[in-house]
């Protein structure tokens, strides 16, 4: 939605502090806990994750590590749907439950620890470290407890579970489940590349047709293929054949499968309509007109979460959008579709009471009433919402850019300048800080001294964090020296380098060297000469 978002699909979903620190004298307040139901180990330090560990092989139990920040929206959705739950409290009696604060003290480290980038990431561990998954974040709740209690159910690391598939071998109704509602777009690597994602997802989804056949309706084989054509998006993948095309249009035909799969149709749809039909076919057309009725289903499913819910509202405009480019300002999209827009996002300012739930509904419906083209309804929506959110920066950031996508970048700027100055938590402030960054040098290239003043900032800040060039702050400083060096492309502002550089090369002599931090440092900004 823009340059904050909380992982690599977050575009696709509905849905960052520390004690005492100061930063340019800014105090911020300690984290809080998921939830106040369960007992939760806060971790900002290896030591924490170690005693943590140490418990769960005293006590014979997995360990459930969760990791978030406090601005991010589907962050707060699972704050205000899953953790509060009570049955997830009395599960949690049976795990020890580990939360990491992306803005604690190393815990940037610890993400380098465990893989895990996006926020949120829920990894469920034997006490032994092993991975059993990592938890789909956009399931709804109760899909999410149900792949909790199979993992809890004497789990195995999900690693062996996916040779033994791949080889053959016969698994547990149960190990092709935890297969299925795997998180996949939150598994960095550490299940299969990437890039081979959708060819593995339909090695398993033909497998488990064999294996699990009978079972739950094919509802594992049916999943797999869903998740396989999703990620085949872009042309990359699988090259559908009419058994998928048959597959989906009878998943969108029937209510009670679309309920089950609700989470991937609806985050995938438009990735999943394109693998399957030709721009401007009659076979698109109809899909979409099948898609567009089981969305309206689902909207309508009082069952589900107003998240969910919203999250087929969001579906059918990605579906109206398609053909029309994505940086379109102005969509042309049914006169019912942009009022129902507009009626849900009042709905909803009216009718949530959770802070939680507010920062990730708010957020999500301000940015479709942008993609529905009612720019100023998204501004009034935001404005209103300013001082009813905990991280109030996050709502000034989609405010910068809404104006940007208009073309207003005196405007823009502004809102990125107080979202970054608003912004509390190191590794939230480095974030905050390179997106205003990057925008000043691309909206106001010629402004050098504000340019050379805020990167001077950033490195100064990141001299008092002692993460600062782990895993997400680091990728935010590496943006900031890129897009210096982006801006000096011609040469011309080699001095500002120079200077900057120096200052960097006083952090780097401070930083640690027995954990790559200096050498991470040491590559942000590399001078590069004319031409």
């Amino acid at each position: 939605m823009n340059f904050l978002m909380c992982s690599g699909r977050q575009a696709r979903t509905l849905l960052c502090t520390l004690a005492a620190l100061a930063l340019f004298g800014m105090a911020y307040a300690a984290p809080g806990l998921p939830s106040t139901n369960v007992a939760w180990v806060p971790a900002a330090a290896d030591a924490d994750i170690d005693r943590a560990f140490a418990q769960a092989r005293s006590e014979k139990k997995p360990v459930l590590l969760y990791w978030g920040a406090t601005w991010c929206p589907p962050c707060n959705q699972l704050k205000a749907t899953l953790f509060n739950r009570q049955d997830f409290a009395a599960q949690a009696k049976n795990f020890v439950a580990v939360h990491v604060d992306g803005d604690r003290p190393g815990a940037q480290k610890l993400g380098g620890r465990f893989k895990v980038r996006g926020y949120p990431t829920v990894i469920l561990m034997t006490a032994e470290g092993a991975e059993i998954s990592r938890l789909p974040g956009d399931a709804d709740a109760p899909q999410i407890m149900a792949v909790l209690q199979a993992g809890l159910s004497g789990g195995r690391p999900l690693k062996a579970v996916l040779a033994d598939a791949r080889a053959g071998k016969t698994l547990s109704a149960n190990e092709w489940r935890m297969l299925a509602f795997h998180g996949w777009e939150v598994d960095e690597d550490q299940l299969v590349p990437a890039k081979e994602r959708p060819t593995l997802l339909a090695e398993l989804a033909r497998r488990s047709e064999t294996a699990a056949a009978g079972a739950r309706d094919g509802e594992t084989s049916t999943r797999l293929w869903l998740k396989a054509l999703a990620a085949s998006d872009d042309g990359k993948g699988l090259k559908p054949e009419a058994a998928q095309r048959e597959l989906v249009q009878r998943v969108l035909g029937d209510a009670a499968l679309t309920r089950t799969h609700m989470d991937v149709l609806a985050n995938e749809a438009a990735d999943i309509v394109q693998v399957l039909t030709a721009e401007e076919s009659a076979e698109r057309a109809a899909l979409v007109g099948r898609y567009e009725a089981a969305l309206v289903r689902l909207q309508a499913d009082a069952t589900l979460s107003r998240a969910d819910r919203l999250s087929a509202l969001v579906a059918r405009v990605r579906l109206g959008r398609l053909g029309q480019g994505k940086d379109v300002v102005q969509p042309k999209l049914p006169e019912a579709l942009v009022r129902e827009v507009r009626d849900t996002a009042v709905r909803l300012d009216r009718e949530i009471t959770d802070g939680y739930e507010r920062q990730a509904l708010i957020t999500s419906a301000g940015w479709l009433l942008g993609q529905a083209g009612l720019w100023a309804e998204s501004d009034a929506l935001l404005k209103a919402n300013l001082a009813k959110s905990h991280s109030p920066y996050y709502l000034m950031s989609q405010l910068g850019g809404n104006a940007r996508k208009l073309g207003r970048k005196d405007e823009a700027l502004q809102w990125y300048q107080q979202a970054f100055d608003r912004s509390e938590g190191p590794a939230t402030r480095l974030q905050w800080g390179s997106g205003y960054f990057s925008a000043l040098v691309e909206l106001a290239p010629a402004d050098a001294a504000r340019i050379e003043k805020t990167a001077a900032q950033l490195f100064s800040e990141a001299a008092k964090d002692k993460g600062a060039f782990h895993e997400r702050s680091a990728r935010s400083l590496q943006r900031v020296g890129s897009k210096l060096n982006e801006w000096n492309k011609d040469g011309s502002k080699a001095a500002v380098l120079q200077r900057l550089k120096r200052q960097l090369d006083g952090v780097c002599a401070g930083v640690e060297a027995a954990d790559g931090q200096r050498a991470t440092c040491e590559g942000v900004l590399k001078l590069k000469t004319a031409g």
